[in-house]
């Protein structure tokens, strides 16, 4: 039987390179992961460990909260945390 998510995440990385006028190779550069890696972080579909999300809150000079949102599913239903 598959395991049910506990939790889930959403980046708003691609807002912030915007900002900053960063491509996601640049991103990748300056955190030291591949251009991929960016790309699965900005879909949503890869959990960055706190340390490449440090790094990346480290490279926009903002807390972790503000680029990435961990919600809480509980019974089905999204929380924001």
């Amino acid at each position: 039987m598959p395991k049910k998510k506990l939790s889930s995440f959403e980046s708003s990385i691609h807002v912030y390179r915007a900002m900053k006028r960063m491509t996601q190779q640049e991103l990748a550069d300056k955190v030291g992961v591949s251009r991929q890696t960016i790309i699965q972080l900005e879909r949503n579909r890869y959990n960055p460990s706190l340390l490449l999300a440090h790094d990346i809150a480290d490279v926009f000079e903002v807390p972790i909260e503000q680029i990435f949102t961990f919600s809480k599913i509980v019974d089905g239903n999204q929380e924001k945390s």
